[in-house]
């Protein structure tokens, strides 16, 4: 399974972090529209990820204390109507809609995210591409560039959020 090093926080604008993001040279990979369906499962977080036609199955199992390291599939599904399918065999949670701005730098995915219901929030995942000590410098790295409180650093998924609104 890959891994990788989480971080989310609220924000109330995305404009100095797209400055920030601008000055180090981060790559802008686009703007996305997704919609994540959660399902209730046992443990960890099972979503189907929705991006125009492409479907997208999701198994998360993710330290919530500490330091957020997430092990994570990925499923690509096809077929006429995956969503309709899974509807009909699991109890959905809630539904997370949301505009993605993507940024790569230094294998770590930057999302800029607006969810409907939520807000704005600032999403950070570090690849594991050789050892925890290199994730976690390039980790603190971003972080530093991008000046974050990590006091402001929010624990829950999107679908935690979702549910407790």
């Amino acid at each position: 399974m890959p891994l990788n090093l989480e971080l989310k926080i609220k924000v109330e604008s995305h404009t100095k972090l797209i400055n920030a993001l601008r000055r180090i040279n981060a790559e802008k990979k686009g703007i996305l529209k997704q919609k994540d369906v959660y399902y209730k499962t046992r443990n960890g977080l099972l979503k189907l990820r929705i991006e125009g036609s492409s479907y997208t199955l999701i198994k998360y199992l993710r330290n919530e204390k500490g330091k957020r390291w997430s092990n994570y599939e990925l499923l690509r599904l096809e077929g006429k109507n995956p969503e309709k399918y899974l509807k009909d065999v699991f109890d959905v949670d809630t539904i997370a809609e949301k505009k993605r701005i993507l940024y790569l730098y230094k294998n770590t995915r930057i999302h800029l995210d607006e969810v409907k219901g939520l807000g704005k929030f600032l999403e950070l995942e570090t690849l594991l591409v050789s050892t925890r000590k290199d994730a976690e410098a390039r980790f603190k790295e971003i972080i530093k560039l991008l000046n974050l409180d990590l006091n402001k650093q929010i624990r829950k998924s999107y679908k935690l959020l979702m549910l407790s609104k």
